[in-house]
């Protein structure tokens, strides 16, 4: 890492791509972008940290876990080039909040309105589990991204409860937490400071395959977040 605090949302995305910081999920990353999954032997992986995608002036902000291990560790997009992905960016496009309903690599066309997504850990971890030192060494990541967001963000949409944990305490830095601190909940929306905040149930296979998350209820959350956020 060459500079302690970016200085735009450009220089930030350049420096999380080029950072080492933990050494498990540096090997793991570029061990499957050297042996690749059979469906990509021909594709080239990103096989670094992934940055967050979407406008610098975003007045929404969509927080996830972390890369997966052939999606975003393959794509160098967030959610980008798995079912997860499907899911979201389709779920995106329905609400007005995505140019179209895929994301399948950088460079496809794809443009996100007012709204741009991060993770509070910006490596594929093995076995999709970030250890809580790594959440704690990429956080530094997160809370310079959401204070180079804060002239003109307005909501998080949190999805799963280990992003809604390592951002609460990001949140902390100069805004009073409720107490007791608000706890997950697909459809939760609890008021920090000047932000609105909700809660999603992640996009994973386990949860949208299962029923547990359908489209129409992360339809509704991304709604209720883009009316929030100001977002005609």
């Amino acid at each position: 890492m060459t500079k302690i605090r970016p200085d735009t949302i450009a220089q930030l995305d350049q420096q999380v791509s080029e950072c080492r910081r933990c050494p498990r999920l540096v090997a793991w990353r570029e061990e499957v972008a050297r042996t690749k999954r059979a469906a990509y032997a021909n594709e080239e992986y990103w096989g670094r940290p992934v940055p967050g995608i979407g406008p610098a002036d975003a007045a929404l902000a969509i927080v996830g876990l972390a890369p997966a291990a052939h999606g975003g560790n393959r794509t160098g997009r967030m959610f980008t080039g798995d079912r997860s992905g499907d899911v979201l960016f389709q779920a995106l496009y329905d609400v007005g909040l995505a140019s179209q309903p895929t994301s399948v690599r950088r460079g496809d066309g794809l443009e996100l309105y007012g709204t741009r997504i991060t993770a509070p850990v910006h490596c594929a971890p093995p076995a999709n589990k970030p250890t809580p030192a790594e959440r704690d060494n990429c956080r530094p990541w997160l809370e310079h991204e959401l204070d180079l967001l804060k002239p003109t963000l307005r909501a998080i949409v949190v999805l799963g409860a280990f992003g809604w944990q390592a951002l609460l305490p990001v949140l902390a830095h100069g805004r009073p937490l409720p107490r007791p601190l608000p706890k997950f909940g697909h459809g939760v929306e609890v008021v920090i400071g000047d932000l609105r905040l909700l809660g999603c149930y992640h996009v994973s296979q386990q949860n949208t395959f299962t029923g547990r998350l359908t489209p129409a209820m992360l339809c509704d959350v991304l709604a209720r977040a883009k009316d929030a956020a100001g977002l005609a």
